[in-house]
């Protein structure tokens, strides 16, 4: 398992990054999961389009279920040369946990477990009046 607690504003930009204010309800999903089919095609990176869909999907489910307020922001970035960085801010200041003790017949609590598997780091930053919940996946270098 790696997940980080980080300072807000580490690493900087490499190529745009795609972000979009989202209500906090299912649908928003299908939402998420387009931003971020978006962002990888444009960069040319559709080989990781498969597992950024997954992680993009469980972020966005726990901050439905867990945040407050009426919105999130989803967040698709690729902050630096080896990683592109899928996330999800809300306005909870609640750090999440990942739920090793869920047997096969839960259908919840899974999440994070998904996306320790399908990313190469993740992690929470903190703010003043929330978090971001993210997962990185690495960037293949090209040659």
């Amino acid at each position: 398992m790696t997940q980080n607690c980080t300072e807000p504003g580490e690493g900087l930009a490499r190529h745009p990054g795609f972000s979009e204010t989202l209500p906090r309800e299912p649908e928003s999903a299908a939402v998420a999961r387009e931003l971020a089919r978006t962002a990888l095609a444009a960069w040319g990176q559709d080989e990781l389009i498969d597992d950024a869909l997954l992680v993009i999907t469980e972020l966005v489910s726990n901050a439905i279920e867990y945040g407050r307020m009426g919105a999130m922001r989803v967040i698709v970035a690729w902050p630096t040369e080896s990683f592109i960085r899928l996330g999800v801010v809300d306005r909870s200041k609640a750090i999440p946990m990942m739920r090793l003790d869920s047997n096969g017949d839960d259908t919840h609590g899974r999440g994070l477990v998904l996306v320790d598997a399908l990313s190469d780091r993740w992690g929470t930053d903190l703010y003043q009046w929330g978090k971001q919940v993210w997962g990185e996946i690495r960037v293949e270098a090209t040659s």
